[in-house]
Parts: C-alpha cells; structure tokens; sequence
C-alpha cells in the first residue's frame, strides 16, 4: 500500500536491473500527518461557502441595449453596396497551408525522448515537490498565517519609529574612526603638550640650521683667481677643400666693394664688383647711386674689403637695365673674374657677397631657384624703370646686398645682386640677379660711351589671361614706331616674339630687349579671336 500523492517525498534511486531507477516511498510517522491536517484546516474553505470569496457579481440584464439605428447619411457613406451580396473579400485567394515543420534531428530526439517504456513528462531530476502550504512545499513560510498577502482580512498594526543609535563620544585625544582608524584629536590636547611639540619643532630646526652652518663653514674654499690657468685647444685643422663656401669667399671678397652715397645729411649704402682693377672700374646697381648724379655736393665713396676708402665718380648708368659703373683712382685692385650665365643650370650651388645693411663682407650661400624669371624694377627715389630675366636664388639677400657679387661654385660672377621679393623688406627665400652676360654688356657699353642702347616694339601692354592662354594687351601703339609699321593695333594680345612665347607684359618687354635696334622679329597675336603674325623692325629706345 503507497501512501497518498500529497504525502510523498521522494529520495534516492537505487539502480535496478541494469539501466531502470524505482522511485522509494517513505511513509512519514502519523503525528507529522496529524500536523499537516491540522495546517490544511486553517487555510481551508469554510463549511458551506461555495464559490469564491470575492462579492458576486452584479447580473448582467438579460437583453441588450437597443441599438442605434445610423442616419442615412451614414448609410450611404458606410453601407453595403446593393449588388454585393456577402464579404468584400470572397474573391480573394486564401491563405496557403501552414508548412509541416521538418523533424528534429536525432541527435535531439536521443537527447530529450521519455526512456523506453515511459510517456509525458518525465520527472524532475530532484523528483516531485511537495504539496503547496505543507511544511514540504517550496512556498511554505513559518509566518503563513500571519501573513497579510495570504489572509486579506489579517488586521494591520503600527510599529514605533525607527530609533538609531547616537555614536558615542569618544575619550580623546586619540580616537578610533568608523574604519577602525587611530587619530589624534587636536583639541583634546592639552595646551602643556602643545606648547612641548611647538618648541621641539623649533629646536630640530635650530639644530639642523647649526649643523649645515658649521659644515659650510668648514668646508675648504678653492681660489678664487688661478694665474697661469691655460685652455685646452685642439691641434687637429680644419680642412678647406677647393670650391668650398670659404674657399670661394677667400677668393671673392677682395674683388667686392661697399658703396656708401651720401647727399646732405642723408645716406645710403650698396655694393658693387670691381670688373677692371687696372684702371678703377666698378659694377653696381643703377638705383644704388642714382640719388647722387648731378646733385651738388653729394658723395660717393668705395670701400674696400681691406677697410680703406677711394671716392667714386659716376662713369654710366642705365635705368633700362638697372646697372651703373664708377671710377675710383686707386691702382692694385683685385679684379672678379666674370663668368657666363648660360653655362648656369637650376640647382648649381651659389654664393652672395656684400654689404647688406651695411655689414661689409657678409657670405650668405644657396642655390639657382630659377632662370630667366621676368622681374621688374621699380626703386622709389630712384628712375630704375626696368624689365629684367634674372637669376633666382635662395641664397639671403637684404638691403644693401644690390649691386653685389652672385658666385658660382668656381669663383665666377654669374650676377650682379639686384632685389628681393619680401612682404616685410627682409629676405624670405627669393633673391634675383641680373645675368652677368646682360651686366657685361651693358657695362662695356657705359665705359666706352657713358650711355647704354636699347631696342624697342614701340607699344604699351599690360598682362591679361582667358583662362587657357596668358598674353600681353596692347593698350597703345606709338606713331611712326616699329609696332605701328608692322600693323600692330590696339586691343591686339601678342602671345609670342621669333618662337619663343610671351604670356606677361614683362616676358614680352625682355624678349625685345634681347635683340638690338634693327633686328627684324616676327610677333604673333591674337586679334579678334584669330590667331596672326606680323614682321617689325625694331627701333632704338
């Protein structure tokens, strides 16, 4: 005989015939019964009470409330058209048919099928729980009964305030903290104990004091003055290998000069390059001493690099071209030696030489940026009014380098030192340098006339662009000029000179300049969107 489902526990399984488990019954004593009873009776229904505890409910009225018939507005608007009988949707197709789902593979069947023999659930692996409300039950609580979520009619009851206790107030000065920390209370200290840690704190510094001053003073001073002291030196020499900066500027600098112009209380300072040291000529800037001819009582003076001085006379100067050459009476001069600006290349190592900001004999060094950069210049309190194809370098050039010395590597003059591009008035990078074949020529034309020769289109352009071609604009042709015979008119853009191409007023002012009065050039332009060329003579300037 088993003892009822309410009353089992269930306990170990003992194996049985291999791979089978029986589940043991354990019949508890008769007084544990008597006591659940007792429990079940206190949370049973009543005798008599049928249905739940909650008030009935009210009866509903037996019929409906009459409803409301629509309007016929309404009914037009919401009502069953006459020719369609039934749903709007009896046309539709239906649903398809749910899809069987596959089987489970069998590694899932083998894993959670009921054991041969066995249907349903199978059993937890604890077994079954016990009844609710039992002493077994997982629900079961000691104060069930007392419990106002499981009798709602259990009356409720107020308790007293919630009364913490006051920390109490420790004895100090050393008091222990809530983390069980020793401090020292400061104000439980007594004012005897006070006054002693203040003096011993003075004493361990006085004592401290005293000790470093009898250390310092002890301690043995050296001389302060040592005669006969002597400074290491190195015996190893510096090394100066031909064609270095040193090297070049050993060579040059004799052959460089400062030009100081002096006109009443002002002055100016320059450079300039002695070219014929035999009979005392000098290459310089013409906007270096231009300010000085023909003014009564102004001064020109060369200073040389050994520091010795010569007045300088105006021999030519030429604002077309920017250079100027003065005599100096003084015999034994070192002369440059002048090289060929077509032999020059971008790249080739460079060397500036001469006064900038009046500091005689600086060497600065760089490199050719550029050739044949159009520049013009433009000097105020000067008539320079020139175009030019300068050498570029980024070699530093400043104030007072114009009419210097540019060097190559070999210690040839390869440019006179002319100007700057700058937004503050120092060097940033970008010098230019009239080609020493331009100076040279021009130079020999003023030591043997005084003047310089210019050849000249006869035009005035300024430099315009459409975007896919740069040109020089004809704002004005002069009458009886070469541009005027070879039909050259005005709103005419002249793109090119004998081949070679013009996209600036600049460009085309230096190729022109490269030719001399007489020479016959083809000038290509643009008139009225066509492209022509025309043949023109030119004329001196």
């Amino acid at each position: 005989m088993t003892a009822p489902d309410d009353a089992r526990e269930t306990g170990p399984s003992e194996p049985r015939d291999g791979d089978r488990t029986v589940e043991a019954v354990v019949r508890p004593p008769v007084a544990a019964r008597e006591s659940e009873r007792a429990q079940d009776a206190v949370f049973a229904r009543p005798a008599g009470a049928t249905g739940p505890f909650d008030p009935p409910e009210q009866p509903r009225p037996a019929t409906a409330p009459a409803q409301q018939q629509p309007s016929p507005a309404q009914a037009a608007a919401f009502g069953r058209p006459a020719a369609v009988p039934g749903s709007f949707s009896g046309d539709r197709p239906g649903l398809p048919p749910r899809p069987v789902p596959p089987p489970p593979p069998e590694a899932v069947l083998r894993a959670f099928r009921a054991p041969a023999g066995q249907a349903g659930l199978q059993e937890p692996p604890g077994g079954r729980p016990g009844r609710r409300r039992t002493s077994a039950g997982p629900w079961w609580k000691p104060d069930a009964k007392s419990d106002p979520w499981r009798d709602p009619h259990a009356p409720a009851g107020l308790t007293g305030p919630a009364v913490f206790e006051e920390e109490s107030e420790q004895e100090g000065p050393v008091v222990v903290d809530r983390k069980g920390r020793r401090k020292l209370r400061l104000r439980d200290l007594s004012v005897r104990v006070a006054v002693l840690v203040v003096l011993a704190v003075l004493l361990a510094g006085a004592l401290g004091g005293g000790v470093g001053y009898l250390l310092t003073r002890e301690a043995s001073e050296t001389p302060l003055l040592a005669p006969g002291t002597t400074l290491t030196e190195t015996d190893d020499g510096i090394t100066r290998e031909p064609g270095s900066v040193s090297d070049i500027a050993e060579t040059v600098t004799p052959a460089v000069v400062s030009i100081e112009v002096r006109i009443g209380d002002a002055g100016a300072t320059g450079s300039g390059v002695v070219v014929d040291g035999e009979n005392g000529y000098i290459v310089t800037n013409n906007h270096v001493i231009s300010g000085a001819d023909g003014v009564e009582g102004a001064e020109i003076r060369a200073v040389f690099s050994d520091g010795s001085g010569s007045a300088a006379r105006i021999v030519g100067r030429d604002p077309a071209s920017d250079i100027a050459v003065v005599k100096v009476e003084k015999p034994g001069l070192v002369t440059a030696s002048l090289g060929d600006s077509d032999d020059v290349v971008v790249g080739d190592p460079v060397v500036a030489i001469g006064s900038p900001l009046g500091l005689a004999g600086t060497v600065t060094s760089g490199i050719v940026s550029a050739l044949d950069r159009p520049v013009r210049l433009a000097g105020e309190g000067s008539d320079t009014n020139a175009v030019i194809s300068a050498v570029q370098t980024d070699a530093p050039i400043n104030p007072g380098n114009s009419g210097g010395a540019l060097v190559d590597a070999t210690g040839a003059v390869i440019g006179i030192n002319t100007a700057i591009a700058s937004l503050g008035g120092g060097s940033v990078g970008l010098g230019f340098a009239i080609p020493i074949d331009t100076a040279r020529t021009i130079a020999e034309q003023l030591i043997a006339t005084g003047s310089a020769v210019h050849a000249t289109l006869g035009v005035n352009t300024r430099s315009v662009t459409d975007g896919t071609r740069d040109g020089a604009l004809v704002l004005n042709v002069e009458p009886g000029s070469p541009a005027a015979d070879a039909g050259i008119q005005e709103q005419d853009v002249v793109i090119g000179v004998d081949d070679q191409p013009v996209g600036s007023s600049e460009e085309l002012a230096v190729a022109v300049d490269a030719h001399a009065p007489g020479d016959v050039v083809t000038v290509e332009l643009v008139r009225g969107g066509s492209s022509t060329t025309v043949e023109a003579t030119l004329a001196q300037a």
